[in-house]
């Protein structure tokens, strides 16, 4: 799923609809690159368990982040 040399991107929380005890809004999360999961308008990020699950890609925006900063957040790393 995810290309080794792709550099980690991530997403801020804007909705948590139905997900309240898994999405914490104003949050970042790490995504996972999952072609099959953009078809379908879902995203693929990793919680704080360090698992991924899909959620609807409108619960998110994307962000960039200094690339200081990225490896920090990066749990591929």
């Amino acid at each position: 799923m995810t290309n080794k040399n792709e550099s980690p991107k991530f997403v801020v929380c804007i909705r948590n609809d139905g997900y309240q005890a898994s999405l914490e809004r104003r949050k970042i999360y790490q995504v996972v690159t999952d072609t099959d999961a953009h078809k379908h308008q879902l995203i693929r990020i990793i919680d704080e368990s360090g698992e991924d699950y899909l959620f609807p890609s409108s619960f998110f925006s994307p962000i960039s982040l200094p690339q200081s900063l990225v490896k920090e957040l990066s749990l591929s790393a």
